[in-house]
């Protein structure tokens, strides 16, 4: 892993973290039939799907949280997650932000969430709370089977989370896995993004200082390898540091994660108005 970093940042982030915030705050969909925007985060057991989602809320709240549950043992091949949660976002006395994040089992070489579970998850099938088992697909008639999705159920983003630490370390098995999910989505015309996370795990520089996220060799190396793996265009993937040893929020790591949520929301206020045409 190297800590070579170029004079300019081959990315550069918006000046002003507050501009975004606003955006967030004011966003609401144009679609009347979507009360809020479905982000869905798949990815390799230990990719940092549910840190994520406490980071994303991190920023929100300004300070740092720990809502999700996460697992710090980096030695176990299972997944921590084992439900189909949606997470929602709080604006204190105004009610929620107006978009959902929903974590998922991790996808494992022999084991983990079925891609099967996933596709039904993309065309809102998958109930609040079911539980996944990796011996037994959900199926039409299953309590936690949604027969009648309505647009709100229905996954609106697709956002693909990979560690930068170990993006090397994944099987044929997964990335394989990871492109039929990408796949079935293309189908239903629901954009998608990928997520490089633990940078700081990866790279020193990112590590001494999140402004040398987009300046690090190492780090464009494993963003440019991402984009031939998965084969998402580059201005679809984006480097993240999650909070995970921090006390407090800083507005060099809090400028990634909008970044990368701005965009998130962008895609799928683009896919809710134009699901009709």
């Amino acid at each position: 892993m190297g800590g070579a970093t170029f004079s300019q940042p081959w990315r550069f982030l918006p000046e002003n973290n507050q501009d975004i915030l606003d955006f967030l705050n004011s966003y609401k969909p144009k679609n009347k039939d979507a009360s809020h925007l479905r982000i869905l985060l798949i990815g390799p057991v230990g990719a940092g799907k549910s840190a994520f989602i406490n980071s994303v809320d991190s920023v929100l709240q300004g300070r740092v949280s720990g809502r999700v549950l996460t697992d710090a043992t980096t030695t176990t091949c299972t997944s921590f997650t084992k439900k189909y949660k949606t997470y929602k976002f709080s604006k204190g006395n105004q009610g929620h932000y107006s978009f959902v994040f929903n974590d998922i089992m991790g996808i494992e070489k022999m084991a983990g969430v079925h891609v099967e579970d996933i596709k039904l998850a993309l065309k809102g099938h998958v109930k609040d709370k079911y539980k996944f088992n990796p011996e037994k697909q959900l199926k039409a008639g299953d309590p936690d089977y949604n027969s009648s999705p309505d647009l709100n159920d229905k996954v609106h983003v697709l956002v693909t989370v990979v560690p930068a630490s170990s993006m090397s370390l994944l099987s044929k098995d997964t990335l394989d896995k990871l492109r039929d999910v990408r796949m079935a989505a293309s189908d239903l015309g629901i954009p998608q993004m990928a997520v490089l996370t633990k940078v700081d795990e990866a790279c020193p520089e990112a590590k001494k200082n999140p402004n040398n996220i987009y300046k690090s060799k190492y780090l464009k190396q494993q963003f440019d390898q991402l984009n031939h793996l998965l084969g998402l265009p580059l201005n679809c993937i984006f480097l993240v540091k999650n909070y995970n040893s921090e006390i407090d929020t800083n507005a060099a790591t809090d400028a990634h994660i909008l970044c990368a949520l701005k965009q998130m929301i962008v895609f799928g206020e683009e896919f809710l108005n134009h699901l009709n045409d």
